[in-house]
């Protein structure tokens, strides 16, 4: 067995990796700075040693391979000793490849939004039929409390992310992940951190179409006209999924219910199956669409595919459900870019048209921060009633290319929802605490923690007395 030592453990998808490779068989260590839990206890739990703090010393004869993450640049210690030494290492993605995928059925699911949704649905669809597929995802699947999964079957189900590889590779990852189906469900600007416009990012996305195989399959939204154009000149067949009319695979007579969504897939005009999701919103449609449409091409029958789906449980994170106190229902969700925004509150309201919703959310992520997408945000908010903004995450960011919160809130109520800049998270919980009355839903949009407010919220709420009756 091969001795594997990885730098920059305690990233969530090195993390992975690491767990994954210990179950493969092979003898697995790591180091990273501050490790703490719950990812110090996620490698505890899979017996992985994991030294705090890099150390050239860690790097001992004995160690055959080297992954390094992609947090981790030139300078560490670590890295400095493997380049010294001359010891192989690898990206986390090309390490993915290596390991798994030259002898199976690549499944990649890429795009802008709804990427781990709709990676999450094809595994659990071809799990559930008995094709016991591995898979491996941006979030912790409900049905297997899990990132990974480590299968038999011939396929291997991975979210396509776009970031780039390592320092040593500014390549996108899913560009390592030789794709025999990819899945491109839409395509926006996003990451501003690493792609300088929409057209770079549109460059990567289409460097990975030209890596099918002839008898591969390209599947795309047709929803979404910039990823229908990278379908143009592709080496396999081109299919698409979506709303639209033109889609070859579409979705109509749409149901919105406060417990799902129902729907018809129709094939070129022909009916083929009626379908149940525990999932809310039309974006949702279209991620078990596409799932629908990978499950057939591997030979799943409709029935099935549809008996699975009232099964599936979704990702953590996404429009989950955390909690109902005082009749308040709080909800967690991954929402960084305007159309995630949109699309989550959009899929609450046509499930709960009558509700009051509050959008409580938290400027993040690389692309939250930016102002680039200031005006976006704004529109983004329009089916919450409330909306509360707190404070950008990155204050290091230049004013020029920072979000501005006050800029933001007066916009939104210009559009017409009540909202306001609440920099404490305190305040927050206060605010919606003081004023949130039975029937309404909280919708808490981060990509990280946002300093615990759902616990701290649903905790306030079950030791305050309600306000008295709401407006809606």
């Amino acid at each position: 067995m091969e001795t594997i030592h990885l730098i920059g453990v305690c990233g969530t998808a090195m993390a992975t990796l690491a767990a994954m490779l210990k179950d493969e068989g092979y003898i697995v260590r790591g180091s990273d700075q501050h490790v703490y839990p719950p990812m110090s206890d996620f490698l505890l739990a899979h017996e992985i040693t994991c030294y705090d703090g890099f150390d050239a010393a860690n790097v001992t004869p004995d160690v055959d391979m080297v992954v390094i993450g992609n947090a981790v640049s030139r300078g560490n210690p670590e890295v400095e000793a493997v380049l010294e030494q001359k010891i192989r290492y690898r990206s986390l993605p090309e390490m993915v490849r290596e390991v798994w995928l030259w002898k199976r059925r690549s499944i990649v699911i890429a795009g802008t939004h709804g990427k781990t949704t709709t990676a999450a649905l094809v595994s659990w669809l071809l799990t559930d039929t008995g094709h016991d597929p591995s898979f491996l995802i941006g979030g912790l699947t409900g049905n297997f409390g899990s990132s990974y999964r480590l299968g038999q079957g011939q396929d291997f189900v991975i979210e396509g992310d776009e970031y780039d590889s390592a320092f040593f590779d500014k390549t996108p990852k899913f560009l390592k992940y030789l794709p025999d189906i990819a899945v491109v469900g839409n395509l926006e600007f996003d990451h501003a951190d690493i792609y300088s416009d929409f057209s770079s990012l549109q460059v990567a996305v289409s460097r990975l179409v030209t890596l099918l195989p002839g008898q591969g399959l390209l599947l795309l939204g047709a929803d979404s006209p910039p990823a229908l154009e990278i379908g143009k000149g592709a080496p396999c067949v081109v299919s698409t999924f979506g709303l639209s009319e033109a889609a070859e695979w579409r979705a109509t007579q749409i149901r919105p219910e406060p417990t799902g969504t129902s729907f018809t897939v129709e094939r070129r005009g022909v009916p083929l199956a009626q379908l149940r999701t525990p999932l809310v919103g039309v974006f949702n449609v279209r991620n078990v669409l596409a799932a629908y449409v990978v499950a057939n091409t591997v030979g799943i029958r409709s029935s099935a595919i549809s008996d699975s789906l009232k099964n599936f449980v979704g990702v953590r994170r996404r429009l989950e459900i955390r909690g109902e106190e005082r009749g308040v229902t709080v909800y967690d969700d991954f929402a960084h870019h305007p159309t995630a925004v949109r699309e989550t509150l959009a899929g609450l309201r046509a499930a709960f048209p009558s509700r009051r919703i509050w959008a409580l959310f938290e400027p993040r992520s690389a692309t939250a921060c930016r102002r680039v997408f200031q005006g976006e945000f704004a529109e983004a908010f329009g089916d919450a009633d409330e909306v509360i903004i707190g404070r950008v995450y990155r204050s290091s960011l230049p004013d020029n290319e920072r979000l501005s919160e006050v800029e933001l809130v007066q916009r939104i109520f210009e559009l017409g929802s009540r909202a306001r800049y609440l920099p404490d998270v305190c305040d927050i919980v206060r605010a919606v605490t003081e004023e949130a009355c039975n029937g309404d839903l909280v919708v808490v949009m981060s990509n990280g923690a946002f300093e615990g407010i759902h616990t701290r919220l649903l905790k306030e709420l079950a030791q305050s007395p309600p306000p008295g009756k709401g407006a809606f």
